[in-house]
């Protein structure tokens, strides 16, 4: 596999530390709100890249934060008249509720910045007792200059980025680039205890500490959004290797911005949406494969228009899915004939072009494209009057695997506990019909008509789909 490195600013072949195994961080949301469409999109990127990590025999040991402390969350709880903390674990939980929707795999750790406050000083300590950091009136700031990489992974150089920094007028900096490790306690704000006095972590920090605390002082790959470039991971470069005196990450990956109808997404034009929001009107399984429809270093514009077409492409791939489970069970008994076998040996070549496609940089919109071409010849060939069951059950078995990969057409819903009680409905439909009495039968199909149940009468027995 080659991923386009954003520290080499090339495609590199991918050579874990450890073999068969890998070690990833991504960063997570600061948990203030509900997180929008822009922050999903490394969330749904980067959950693939461990899905297909994993799905080519790779155990993946994932870390995702969350930032529970933070100037953001702190002016919430004070809108709300509560605790940091409570806000903190209100927008945790939501936060799983539309992950899980968006077919999110929960991290092997999910961890949070209080919970490592331990972890942070003894970081912050080591850099002032290297002579990278020095303390001031309370705060603890970065020497940038001290380290002489800094820029490497922006590829700006440090006199560049100087130019362009200002200093606020309550900071005490030797240096407009020179960032806050450790900020004093103000008043009324939550605080703990360190070798600086009452303070709470700067928001860097906190993955150079959780990233070394859970997967060691060299990780394979970090990845999160183009945004967090610099100086998120710039300065948690410079944190992490000063003071460990060894490579951070191997392997930087950043997806490219998210735009709303062609305009950066803010509050202030309006265009500003939730991830509970887009999935109220659109289904969240239609904004993952929107997501994944692109490459991830590729710009994407959500708008209506592209979101509808996403939520056509994907009931595409369920029709295929529902059919194929439906004639895997209801078929013709009996081997596959010459064009079924013919069909089902070209079953692997689409398999290896689909892991051809994601293993050049993660390139999920070939690999989609190659899942349409899959479910064009499984409708094709399951069209048949005489289509066998063996068959049906090949074809099912591969398009499963493939959309498992994408994280997509298996996504639970509400609608699925009303899965028995169609099937029982259609049971007593075809035993009114039997019976001759067609009205009950009428009546049991307008029942679900009503309720968006479309019933089809096929040679293999009563389909059903919703509208």
């Amino acid at each position: 596999m080659k991923i386009f490195n954003t520290l080499t600013r090339k495609k590199e072949e991918f050579k874990p530390l450890e073999e068969g195994k890998v070690r990833m961080y991504s960063c997570g949301p600061t948990v203030y709100n509900y997180f929008h469409i822009g922050n999903a999109r490394p969330f749904i990127m980067f959950d693939l890249l461990r899905r297909y990590l994993e799905y080519r025999g790779y155990e993946v040991r994932f870390v995702q934060n969350f930032t529970d402390i933070d100037d953001k969350v702190i002016k919430k709880a004070n809108e709300e008249g509560t605790t940091y903390d409570k806000i903190a674990d209100k927008y945790i939980a939501e936060y799983f509720i539309d992950a899980k929707g968006l077919g999110i795999k929960e991290a092997t750790v999910h961890p949070k910045a209080t919970e490592n406050i331990d972890e942070i000083i003894d970081i912050v300590k080591t850099l002032e007792d290297k002579g990278l950091a020095y303390a001031a009136e309370g705060d603890v700031y970065f020497r940038t200059k001290s380290f002489k990489d800094y820029g490497k992974l922006s590829h700006q150089p440090l006199e560049d980025l100087e130019a362009g920094a200002r200093i606020d007028v309550r900071e005490h900096k030797e240096n407009p680039m020179d960032f806050a490790l450790w900020k004093a306690a103000k008043p009324g704000e939550p605080s703990w205890e360190s070798p600086w006095g009452q303070g709470r972590p700067g928001w860097h920090i906190e993955c150079s500490a959780m990233a070394r605390r859970y997967l060691g002082e060299t990780i394979d790959i970090h990845s999160g959004g183009v945004d967090l470039c610099f100086p998120h991971h710039e300065n948690e470069i410079a944190q992490s290797e000063g003071a460990n005196g060894k490579p951070f990450a191997n392997y930087w990956m950043h997806n490219a911005f998210l735009n709303v109808d062609n305009q950066k997404m803010s509050k202030s034009l309006g265009n500003f949406f939730t991830v509970r929001d887009a999935a109220a009107v659109y289904g969240y399984e239609a904004i993952r494969f929107f997501m994944i429809s692109a490459h991830y270093r590729t710009p994407v514009n959500y708008s209506r228009e592209s979101l509808e077409q996403a939520k056509a492409s994907l009931a595409r791939i369920n029709a295929s899915l529902a059919n194929l489970a439906f004639l895997s069970d209801k078929g013709a008994e009996g081997e596959m004939t010459e064009k079924e076998s013919a069909s089902a040996a070209a079953f692997d070549g689409f398999k290896q072009r689909f892991c051809d496609a994601m293993d050049d940089d993660l390139n999920s919109a070939d690999a989609v494209s190659v899942i349409f071409e899959l479910v064009k010849e499984a409708n094709t060939v399951s069209a048949e009057k005489d289509v066998t069951k063996a068959y049906c059950k090949a074809a099912l078995e591969m398009l499963t695997e493939l959309c498992g990969v994408l994280g997509i057409g298996q996504t639970e819903s509400e609608e699925d506990s009303l899965d028995k009680e169609i099937d029982e409905l259609i049971a007593q439909r075809q035993a009114a019909r039997k019976a001759k009495n067609f009205a009950e039968a009428d009546r049991i199909r307008d029942d679900l008509k009503a309720r968006g149940i479309i019933l089809e009468d096929t040679p293999q027995g009563v389909k059903w789909s919703r509208a």
